[in-house]
């Protein structure tokens, strides 16, 4: 499994808070830490590696730079190899690793790091947390002509994406990668349903009631349903498929601190009655988290699955014959839900020009070694891999570039972004909209009055 973009109840493997290495971690302590987290506590995992601050094979004059991250899983491994490489082509510096439990561990544990003056040197976010970060002064701005200097420049990222980047005038992440909702469909099922075209792909779909004729002949097929998406006690799952199909209609939500949400009602209720009709029992289960929609699709007792790039793995493992593409267009325009894992500078209480010249280094050479990222299912943000001929080959991971177009990110605010309680307060207004059909509006009525509490309250400085 790659890295693990559910929320509660499922559990987010990792390692122990804390723990550095001084190499890329092995898969056998990956594997181990993966293993470690017990009653919502992590315990020791047997990393292997040195101590923090150690230097392995490596002169006393090579900069030791921390790096902070929430990759576990298959993304923890390549993320490894990943810093292994940029160590060995850059024997100037030693970049060492902490990996620390997704959600609301890592992101309180960087923000009391960044105020205390203990951050490291460089980190992972979630774009789409950084604007409860930058404005705060919890990370410093990356100097665009430096990045230039080593070929990373506004021109090699979709443009979403670069923009995403900047709070304010200044740019303070750099994408790796950009993970949207995705639709995987099995390609044997959609064939037996008529839903494979001539090239091999599916059909093209351009209305929520084309759509409901796609999986509903599919779950002819299947014998059980046409299509899976889990969403039981799972904002962020909710979130995804609602916003994707909001968006698609033109709609914004705007989140002012002070005011109140700006929305569109009849596009959200619009996008929530799609989805009530979508888990009918026959087009999609009536209930299901993820897992158990995942495992229904990779079973072959589905012929589609709403999912994060994530789960491609998934499918690869399983062996099922499978493709992928951009959620159709439903509603008009093209737009899918997405998020970005990014390099960020957390604030330094000193800045040693010398380790911080380093992490530039560092970083670009990441960017430019991307291609094993994105067999993780993930879209490279540097535009030279995915232009690349090797990116060309990765099924079905070529089949879904064009997302990388159509991005949206979650409303910026200093409470939302991905794990976040932004998503948990979606969950609580809106789960029975699905679940039990209550009534579309009012649920969305309960969405934003709660998030319009928030709006009220000033940023934790």
């Amino acid at each position: 499994m790659t890295e693990n973009h559910r929320t509660t109840p499922v559990p987010r493997p990792g390692t122990t808070p804390g723990t550095t290495t001084a190499r890329g971690l092995s898969r056998r302590s990956m594997l181990l830490g993966s293993a470690a987290l017990v009653g919502g506590a992590f315990v020791a995992t047997g990393l292997s590696g040195c101590a923090p601050g150690a230097v392995t094979g490596s002169g006393a004059d090579v900069a030791q730079l921390k790096f902070w991250h929430l990759l576990s899983g298959g993304d923890g491994i390549k993320m490894s190899a990943l810093i292994d490489q940029a160590n060995e082509q850059n024997p100037e510096f030693h970049a060492t690793q902490t990996v620390l439990a997704w959600g609301t561990p890592y992101y309180t544990k960087l923000a009391m790091a960044s105020a205390g003056g203990r951050a490291p040197d460089v980190a992972i976010m979630h774009a789409s947390r950084v604007p409860g970060y930058a404005p705060g002064g919890l990370l410093d701005p990356w100097d665009v002509e430096k990045l230039a200097s080593y070929g990373v420049r506004e021109q090699d990222f979709a443009e979403a994406v670069w923009k995403k980047g900047f709070n304010g005038g200044d740019l303070y992440s750099v994408a790796l990668d950009s993970h949207p909702f995705i639709l995987l469909y099995n390609t044997d099922i959609a064939a037996q349903a008529g839903a494979l075209g001539p090239d091999g792909k599916l059909v093209e779909i351009t209305s929520p009631e084309q759509f409901l004729e796609v999986a509903n002949a599919m779950q002819q097929v299947t014998g059980k349903h046409g299509a899976s998406w889990g969403y039981l006690n799972d904002g962020a799952q909710l979130w995804r498929m609602f916003y994707t199909f909001y968006k698609q209609q033109g709609a914004d939500m705007v989140l002012k601190e002070g005011g109140t949400v700006e929305y569109d009602e009849q596009a959200a209720v619009t996008a929530l009655e799609f989805m009530q009709q979508l888990t009918d029992g026959t087009a999609m289960a009536t209930a299901s988290d993820i897992q158990s929609g995942i495992a229904e699709f990779v079973s072959g007792e589905s012929g589609m699955l709403f999912t994060g790039v994530w789960e491609v793995p998934s499918a690869e493992n399983a062996g099922i014959p499978f493709d992928g593409s951009i959620i159709p267009t439903l509603f008009g325009t093209p737009a899918v839900y997405a998020d970005s894992h990014a390099f960020v500078l957390p604030r330094q209480s000193e800045v040693d020009d010398v380790k911080r010249e380093d992490v530039y280094k560092m970083v670009s050479t990441i960017l430019k070694d991307s291609i094993s990222w994105a067999a993780a299912g993930h879209i490279p943000a540097y535009l030279p891999i995915v232009e690349s001929p090797e990116y060309a080959e990765l099924r079905p991971q070529a089949n879904y570039a064009e997302a990388a177009d159509y991005l949206n990110y979650d409303p910026p605010a200093w409470f939302t972004g991905s794990g976040s309680d932004f998503q948990t307060y979606f969950l609580d207004s809106i789960q029975s909209v699905i679940l039990a059909k209550d009534d579309a509006a009012d649920g969305m009525r309960r969405f934003v009055t709660r998030v319009n509490t928030q709006l009220s309250r000033p940023a934790p400085v």
